[in-house]
């Protein structure tokens, strides 16, 4: 049987062209200090994963995630909500913490899993996780967080709260099944949730027309009862303004969003992977030309917001920030024996008591030489 033919897709929705004009009637008219906020985080994003990469390569950290020609979503995302608002966010959005505070130097600890990381060293690098900036730890499995955030939606109400909740998933998110629930859930309750897809084409080597046979990863949402939108993902205005419009709509009670943001992934799936095995070197150059970086940059301009000297700075003073803080990493010890056992129990029992006593004294035996077969840390 021939599949039933489907109208191309309008082109997503945008703010910025790309030679950083305005469309008419289209500029959220943001403030050149937030502009410059925005910018700057999207910046040192793109600073640490080069910096990132390049550790992993030298074998100083184990693993990076990246999300260079990304920066856009993550950035118009956050900047959107309240700073009370959640994120339970997929592995692509360290903009969203420096947006919140987050100094460069603890994304760092985190990669490096030493004392100073806020995970004390159980997660997996770029698996970022802060309480205090409402921030979920990130998880390996693909789009559990979807389905917890319509929960933690659902909690917001409860308590009547005015709280937003932004999931934050990929392409290849909506090939799970806990996308489908999440939103059929949050369409029935009208859960305060915004559901951000950053649609980057490439699920690690399956490309979107093997995922789905959607016109559209927006046009999902008519299924679900709620609004979708496409919009232009490297475009961060764009982005900021739908999901901005998708947060006022829940806050006012009036369910949730889906929100698709079209992107590129430019680099590899992470430092595990070799992407030029699956995709032709074309496609990755044609999006290296539409970065989300310069096209902001080319918008600041005409608004008077950027100046060569104010770049020339704020690259040194992020180039500083980044060394000084694999600096630091280098020369903090690994978490201590005690978080093997912490953070479960309110009261340590006795035989993780003695299981640490007797790591202790194997530590002891390893530092003073009598035993120089056993590896510490593992």
């Amino acid at each position: 049987m021939t599949p039933p033919k489907t109208a191309a897709p309008a082109e997503p929705q945008a703010v910025i062209a790309p030679d950083g004009s305005v469309r008419a009637g289209e500029d959220p008219g943001l403030p050149p200090d937030d502009l410059k906020t925005i910018y700057r985080a999207m910046v040192a994003t793109r600073l640490l994963e080069e910096r990132g990469m390049s550790l992993q390569r030298q074998g100083r950290i184990g693993f990076y995630i990246g999300c260079i020609g990304q920066e856009a979503c993550g950035a118009g995302a956050t900047w959107a909500l309240r700073p009370d608002d959640w994120l339970f966010p997929s592995y692509r959005m360290p903009v969203a913490l420096l947006l919140r505070g987050i100094p460069i130097r603890d994304l760092l600890h985190e990669c490096y899993g030493d004392a100073k990381d806020s995970s004390k060293g159980r997660q997996m690098p770029c698996h970022y996780s802060y309480r205090q900036v409402q921030f979920v730890s990130i998880s390996s499995p693909i789009a559990t967080q979807i389905i917890q955030a319509v929960g933690a939606g659902m909690a917001a109400r409860i308590r009547k709260e005015d709280t937003v909740v932004l999931a934050d998933f990929g392409d290849g998110g909506t090939s799970e099944g806990d996308f489908h629930t999440a939103m059929n859930f949050a369409g029935v309750f009208k859960a305060p949730v915004v559901f951000l897809c950053q649609n980057n084409q490439w699920a690690i080597s399956c490309p979107l027309p093997k995922q789905t046979g959607s016109e559209t990863i927006a046009v999902k949402a008519r299924a679900y009862g709620m609004p979708g939108v496409r919009v232009d993902g490297n475009d961060v205005l764009a982005v900021y303004r739908a999901v901005r419009d998708a947060a006022d709509r829940a806050r006012r009670g009036e369910g949730p969003s889906l929100v698709e943001a079209l992107t590129y992934r430019v680099g590899p799936h992470s430092s595990s992977d070799d992407d030029k095995r699956y995709r032709p070197a074309a496609e990755v150059a044609e999006w290296k030309a539409r970065d989300p970086i310069e096209r902001f940059r080319k918008y600041l301009e005409k608004r008077g917001a950027w100046t060569e000297s104010w770049e020339k700075s704020l690259r040194e003073n992020l180039a500083k920030e980044l060394a000084d803080g694999v600096a630091e990493c280098e020369k903090t010890p690994p978490p201590p024996l005690e978080s093997l056992v912490g953070d479960v129990f309110g009261g340590l029992p006795a035989h993780l008591r003695e299981q640490l006593e007797e790591l202790r004294e194997e530590q002891k035996e390893h530092e003073s030489g009598k035993d120089p077969t056993m590896a510490f840390p593992l």
